[in-house]
């Protein structure tokens, strides 16, 4: 008796202690008034995605739980708190983001997700087009210097472009000084000091000896004209030395387009203004012609003369640029 006394009182001992235990533990591990949580991962076409990543985040903590869905794209979330917002959020490869709008749960609720619907990625791909002129002048640049009439005679300083690049100043000497020792251009030279021979203007007289003093005065007024009107002045001045071929329209403002370019310009901003490079040009090349003329052929008056007669042939020669000389140039692999 009293051995079965004593294992009844072990027992109600045990029951003490290892009961409430017992019950505590299960308290801990499934809380009654927590919810849950249950979907599904599908994409557009209501197919599952595996190994899609699901959290669940409370709204006020940065902290989430993390699932990752196995081949039927379901996913589950236990013990969540009621009276909490949350928010699920799914990441796929291949797959935009998906977020849920919030979500707070009443107690031992069992939440269903539906409408999850996970959408292909759109790539974006970002194309950055930057405008250098700098780049695109030196394309026009390059194709003007191969600008030729009839493919031999240069015709290097007229812009065929409807909206040309402005020229830096290395460009615009390059330009002059690609003109200047163009083999055509030491040919006219050696045709006009031949005229001016037969004219015997400059008063330099007759003979080889005078030949040689006109060729050198005619180079030097070309060379003067082309180097001070073609890339000091317009450098110095900041105005772009070419002739804009227009090309369209009525023939009137045609004409009048060619006849007032030796007086407007552009800027190298693209402004319209007044040409003081070509006029100044002309002007400062009839004053150098001073200092090497014979003294029957100086003097302010034969100066202006000079000059007027330089503009004059600007204005000729810009007018045979619009209607004449832009059909035999070579410009593009082909003539116009």
């Amino acid at each position: 008796m009293l051995s079965l006394t004593r294992i009844h009182l072990a027992i109600g001992f045990a029951m003490i202690f290892i009961l409430p235990s017992c019950f505590f533990g299960q308290s801990a591990e499934s809380d009654p008034e927590s919810g849950t949580i249950i979907g599904t991962a599908l994409d557009v076409n209501g197919d599952p995605v595996p190994n899609a990543k699901v959290a669940l985040k409370s709204l006020d903590s940065s902290d989430p739980r993390v699932v990752t869905t196995p081949a039927s794209g379901a996913f589950k979330f236990s013990n969540v708190a009621p009276g909490v917002p949350y928010e699920i959020s799914i990441t796929a490869q291949d797959f935009a983001d998906w977020n849920s709008s919030s979500i707070t749960l009443e107690p031992g609720q069992f939440k269903i997700m539906t409408g999850i619907q996970l959408r292909i990625r759109t790539e974006v791909t970002q194309v950055n087009v930057t405008y250098d002129p700098v780049r695109v002048a030196t394309e026009q640049l390059n194709a003007e210097e191969h600008q030729r009439v009839l493919g031999f005679i240069p015709n290097f300083y007229v812009s065929y472009e409807r909206d040309p690049a402005p020229l830096t100043t290395k460009m615009k000497f390059q330009l002059a000084l690609k003109v200047a020792t163009d083999p055509v251009t030491a040919a006219g030279v050696f045709g006009v000091a031949g005229i001016r021979q037969a004219a015997n203007s400059p008063k330099y007289g007759q003979g080889w000896g005078a030949y040689g003093e006109r060729f050198g005065a005619t180079a030097a007024d070309a060379f003067f004209d082309i180097m001070i009107g073609g890339a000091i002045l317009p450098s110095l001045l900041h105005q772009d030395p070419r002739y804009f071929y227009q090309g369209t329209g009525t023939t009137g403002s045609r004409i009048r387009h060619a006849m007032f370019s030796p007086f407007v310009t552009r800027s190298d901003s693209g402004k319209p203004m007044p040409n003081y490079s070509s006029l100044g040009g002309d002007l400062a090349s009839a004053s150098l012609s001073n200092l090497y003329f014979p003294r029957a052929n100086r003097g302010v008056g034969l100066v202006f003369g000079n000059f007027a007669i330089g503009t004059a042939e600007r204005i000729g020669a810009s007018v045979l640029q619009e209607f004449v000389v832009g059909r035999f140039t070579k410009r593009g692999g082909h003539m116009e």
